[in-house]
């Protein structure tokens, strides 16, 4: 069970982190669910995805993350203060599995990127690419829920010059109306990234969002390198383009 005070505390502390070079636009909150088993579902183009979606709710998140950063001693101790808990890169974690069952079953909110990882252009379920398996398993092992989210614009963070606060950075997260748990894997698969597009395709056209501030592949002759992603279930994945875009030389979009 994750520290609520620890977690309330990072909360308030990674909104005054970002604060001076982002500006984040929430739609939606009104979907996510403030009590019962809930398997939060966003699409993952950076690794400043968990902090950023994370601290805009008022429910504990609790993330797969990265074996590996709980080997570093205080990080490891920290994520496990807020909640998180390990998995196994590139393989079946059968363990981690197991953990997340558990606390589903004790109705907690469980963060899981359906994508497998950092995604992109053709990789990424935005452009049509299918969900990886997990999610819909662990909805019908659970009877969760599972809430479609939607980022865009924190790749651009990747840029050193977003680090000045000079301009922000505009950030835009969508949550859409809770999924039912399946009843069929494979359909509610395709059901979901269906659902993950039309929400990315209705933020994009109802926020006016300019089509720099959508992710992006870089253009390269050469094949993208492999990068694995610290929040994630365990499958390879790319790193995003790291783009120098100013992304809020527009006028901001009406709440």
């Amino acid at each position: 069970m994750p520290s609520s005070c620890g977690y309330k505390t990072t909360a308030m502390l990674l909104r005054m982190f970002f604060a001076p070079f982002t500006r984040c636009r929430v739609i939606g909150r009104e979907h996510i669910p403030s009590r019962g088993a809930c398997i939060l579902a966003p699409n993952h183009i950076s690794h400043f995805d968990p902090p950023l979606i994370g601290m805009h709710i008022r429910r504990p998140v609790e993330w797969m993350a990265m074996r590996e950063l709980f080997e570093v001693p205080l990080l490891g101790r920290w994520l496990r203060v807020i909640g998180s808990f390990p998995v196994q890169m590139n393989t079946f974690d059968a363990g981690a599995v197991r953990e997340a069952v558990t606390r589903l079953r004790a109705t907690r909110f469980v963060g899981v990127f359906p994508e497998g990882g950092l995604r992109t252009g053709p990789e990424s379920v935005l452009e049509g690419a299918p969900i990886r398996p997990g999610v819909a398993a662990l909805a019908q092992m659970t009877s969760a829920l599972v809430l479609p989210c939607v980022i865009i614009g924190s790749d651009a963070l990747y840029s050193p010059k977003c680090w000045f606060p000079v301009f922000k950075t505009r950030i835009w997260i969508a949550f859409g109306t809770p999924l039912a748990p399946p009843t069929n894997r494979q359909d509610f698969d395709a059901q979901l990234g269906h659902v993950l597009r039309e929400l990315y395709e209705r933020t994009i056209r109802e926020e006016h969002i300019p089509t720099a501030c959508l992710p992006q592949t870089r253009m390269s002759p050469t094949p993208p390198r492999a990068h694995s992603s610290p929040w994630r279930n365990g499958v390879t994945a790319h790193r995003p383009a790291r783009e120098n875009r100013w992304r809020n030389t527009l006028p901001r979009a009406s709440p």
